[in-house]
């Protein structure tokens, strides 16, 4: 269970800088698992049609994408597969996750 918090933060911005991956270079990095509960977003609003998708990966990585920087992880693209883990009960998700020097 959650217990009652599902991110680290709610942002609305990447704070960190422009690391220039292309969709291919994220392909490259390896998924792992990530808990929610250590996850800032980088977005306020979800497009609900993107988070009821029964096929919600169709047109993009199957994994969310995250950075961490200065030790805080960033969740820059998949704030829908995060939220139908939480919704699903779940505390992890399947990211590609880059890290960037400070």
């Amino acid at each position: 269970m959650l217990a009652g918090v599902i991110f680290k933060g709610v942002g609305d911005h990447k704070p960190y800088p422009d690391h220039g991956l292309s969709q291919r270079q994220w392909g490259e990095l390896a998924p792992t698992q990530v808990r929610l509960e250590e996850l800032v977003t980088t977005k306020r609003e979800l497009d609900l049609e993107a988070l009821f998708a029964e096929d919600s990966t169709y047109f993009g990585d199957l994994f969310a994408h995250v950075v961490l920087w200065r030790g805080d992880m960033y969740l820059e693209d998949g704030l829908h597969r995060a939220l139908r883990a939480a919704l699903a009960q779940r505390p992890i998700l399947h990211a590609r996750v880059l890290e960037l020097p400070d």
